[in-house]
C-alpha cells in the first residue's frame, strides 16, 4: 500500500512538472507571439497553430466525447440494474415487462444528449455576450454625428497645400469606416474579443476534463495499472498544456491571465488525483453520475470549441491547405496514438 501511494504521489508531482512547463513554452516565449512574426515565421507559427487544432480535435473524439460517453452510458446502466434489483425484491413486476423497460430506457441515447446540451450552451452563452456587445450605448465621449454629415459628399479636387477644395464649405469630420459585423476571432469593436471568450471556455473544458483523469489515476488499486495510466495521461497532458498556451497567445490573452490559467489548469489533475487517493484510502466510490453529467456538458463545450473555434481560425490562414491538413492531421494522429494506452 506504501509502495503505491508513493507512485501516485510521484505521478502527482510529474503531472504538475511537465504540464507547467509546456504550458508555459509558448506563452511566455516571444518567438511565439504570432502577431510580431513575419514571413517564414509567422508560416512555422501558422503550422505549429494547425498542428494544436490536430491535437484539439483528438483529444475531443478521442478522449474527452469519448469517456464522456462511456462514463453516463455506465452509471445510467448502473442506476436501471439498481431500480430492477429493487422491483425484484418487491415482486412489482415481471422479467419480461423489466427487461423491456430497461432496454427500452438505455436504448435512448442519453449521453449524446447531454453533449449535445454542452455544445447549446457554450453557444447561447456567446450568443448572448456577442448581442451584449452589439447593444451596448456609444463608448462615453464619442461625437455625436452631424445629420448634416449623412448625405453623400461630392468628391474632392486635388488642391493647393491648406487651402479647401472648392465648392465644398462642409465642416463634417471624414466618414469613419463602418464596422465589420462579427465573425468567430473578430473583435467587436467596445467589447470583449472573441478570442479571449474561446480560450476562457477553452480552459474550463480542459480543466474539468483534466480533473476527471487525475481522479481516475488516483482511484486505480495496483502499481502497474497506476504507472501506465498516469503516463499516458502526461504523455497527452504535456501535448495539450502546450497547445493551450499557444491558444492563449494566438487569443491576445493578457500575460497575467495566461499565467492564472496554466497554472490553474496544472494544478487541475493533481488536484483530481489527490481526491482520487483520499478516495481509495478511505474506501469510498469515486465517479457517480454526477461527475458522468458534468463531463459530458464538457464535452460538449469542448466540441463547439474544437469545431466553430479553433479550426476555423486555423484554416483561414493563408498557407497551401494541403500542408495545413497534414499538420492538423499530425496532430490527430499523436492523440490517437496516445488513446491506445489512456
Amino acid at each position: 500500500m506504501e509502495s503505491l501511494l508513493a507512485v501516485k504521489i510521484g505521478c502527482l508531482v510529474a503531472l504538475l512538472f511537465i504540464t507547467l512547463v509546456c504550458g508555459l513554452i509558448p506563452a511566455q516565449v516571444k518567438w511565439f507571439q504570432i502577431k510580431a512574426a513575419k514571413g517564414r515565421h509567422r508560416r512555422i507559427l501558422s503550422f505549429i497553430g494547425c498542428f494544436a487544432a490536430g491535437v484539439f480535435l483528438g483529444a475531443c473524439l478521442m478522449h474527452t466525447a469519448a469517456d464522456a460517453l462511456t462514463d453516463i452510458q455506465g452509471e445510467l446502466g448502473k442506476r436501471l440494474q439498481q431500480a430492477a434489483a429493487g422491483q425484484n425484491l418487491t415482486g412489482t413486476q415481471n422479467d419480461s415487462s423489466r427487461a423491456s423497460a430497461c432496454g427500452a430506457e438505455l436504448d435512448y441515447p442519453f449521453a449524446e444528449l447531454v453533449i449535445s446540451l454542452g455544445f447549446f450552451l457554450v453557444f447561447l452563452t456567446e450568443s448572448l455576450v456577442l448581442h451584449c456587445c452589439h447593444a451596448a450605448p456609444p463608448s462615453h465621449g464619442a461625437p455625436a454625428k452631424d445629420p448634416a454629415c449623412s448625405a453623400p459628399s461630392v468628391p474632392s479636387v486635388p488642391h493647393s497645400h491648406g487651402a479647401p477644395a472648392p465648392g465644398n464649405n462642409s465642416t463634417c469630420p471624414p466618414p469613419s469606416v463602418p464596422s465589420v459585423p462579427h465573425s468567430h476571432g473578430v473583435p467587436v469593436p467596445g467589447g470583449p474579443s472573441p478570442g479571449s471568450f474561446r480560450a476562457l471556455v477553452l480552459f474550463i473544458t480542459l480543466s474539468l476534463h483534466s480533473l476527471f483523469e487525475g481522479l481516475a489515476v488516483g482511484v486505480q488499486q495496483g502499481e502497474a495499472g497506476a504507472l501506465q495510466l498516469c503516463l499516458a495521461v502526461l504523455a497527452h497532458k504535456g501535448v495539450i498544456a502546450f497547445s493551450l498556451g499557444l491558444q492563449l497567445v494566438q487569443s491576445s490573452t493578457r500575460p497575467r491571465w495566461r499565467l492564472l490559467y496554466l497554472s490553474i489548469f496544472a494544478l487541475m489533475s493533481p488536484s483530481g488525483m489527490a481526491v482520487g487517493i483520499g478516495l481509495s484510502l478511505s474506501g469510498g466510490a469515486a465517479g457517480g453520475l454526477a461527475m458522468a453529467l458534468v463531463e459530458g456538458v464538457a464535452a460538449g463545450t469542448f466540441l463547439y470549441i474544437t469545431f466553430l473555434e479553433i479550426l476555423p481560425h486555423e484554416l483561414r490562414s493563408p498557407e497551401p491547405p494541403l500542408v495545413k491538413f497534414s499538420f492538423i492531421a499530425l496532430g490527430f494522429t499523436v492523440m490517437a496514438t496516445i488513446a491506445v494506452w489512456a
